[in-house]
């Protein structure tokens, strides 16, 4: 006798029922795209495979996670001050198969202090950097970067910027289940601090407001090359995103550039050989 399937009821997303973490993985990381791009990148550079990578600022250690599952001999370490972001993060892996497991290790403690082993390549997406504000920070950040990555390796950052980058105000984008909202309150154009919220707004009527604070310098691709080669990087290259010729929006293949373009917003990757 056939028995009908009982239909599930869906649970929506709401401020009460969600994980800020999740929805910042969901919203923010392409993690999938920035592996591609660093595989591509490394065999262009060395013609080789890059197989250790080291991610600054981890948070969920997200990156390390999808690095170890990318290749079985992948492995990767992620470093990060925030014990609860960590645990967060711990729980993932423990979800991963046992032979992915064995190859992450996510470490509490501050970047400049941590030190590993060298890897190909060392990380810090997200802007995660521009937490140092001035350049005394920041040229120690990238002198202690340098020295966990290995002779021959790559240190990949990105960075934003464009004439709305100076604008106060926000800018929302849907997802499955929820709307991101990034939220420029603050930029000073003498000193280039810049705050900006992320709040996420919900089918309910609810809201997480201000899910997430930075409070940034917001720096020049200029800076960040030179201050990656006075940390004693070589050839600093910035890897400009293409555009779609219908749309006119990214198409998410980036290659170097000189110029860039003059637009009202840009996300670049930045790469530096040791």
């Amino acid at each position: 006798m056939a028995t009908r399937k009982k239909r599930t009821k869906r649970t929506w997303r709401t401020a009460a029922n969600s994980d800020r973490h999740e929805l910042y993985e969901l919203a923010v990381q392409g993690t999938e795209s920035d592996c591609t791009f660093i595989d591509r990148v490394y065999r262009q550079l060395r013609h080789t495979t890059p197989h250790t990578l080291r991610e600054d600022f981890c948070g969920t250690g997200l990156m390390a996670r999808e690095w170890v599952k990318w290749r079985p001999t992948n492995q990767a370490v992620g470093i990060d001050l925030d014990d609860k972001v960590l645990r967060r993060g711990r729980e993932k892996i423990s979800h991963l198969a046992a032979a992915s497991r064995k190859r992450v290790l996510l470490k509490k403690g501050d970047v400049n202090r941590v030190k590993t082993a060298p890897s190909d390549v060392v990380v810090a997406l997200n802007f995660s950097y521009f937490l140092f504000r001035t350049r005394e920070q920041l040229r120690e950040y990238f002198i202690n970067a340098r020295n966990n990555v290995r002779t021959g390796g790559i240190m990949v950052v990105d960075a934003y910027g464009g004439s709305g980058s100076w604008s106060l105000g926000e800018e929302d984008r849907s997802l499955d289940g929820f709307t991101y909202v990034w939220h420029q309150a603050k930029v000073s154009p003498i000193t280039h601090d810049v705050t900006n919220h992320i709040h996420f707004r919900f089918p309910d009527g609810s809201e997480m407001r201000r899910a997430f604070t930075y409070v940034w310098r917001l720096w020049t691709l200029p800076e960040i090359k030179e201050l990656l080669i006075e940390a004693g990087f070589k050839r600093p290259v910035v890897y400009w995103e293409g555009t779609e010729r219908k749309t006119g929006k990214g198409n998410g293949v980036f290659k170097p550039s000189r110029l860039g373009e003059a637009c009202t917003g840009w996300i670049v990757y930045i790469v530096a050989e040791n």
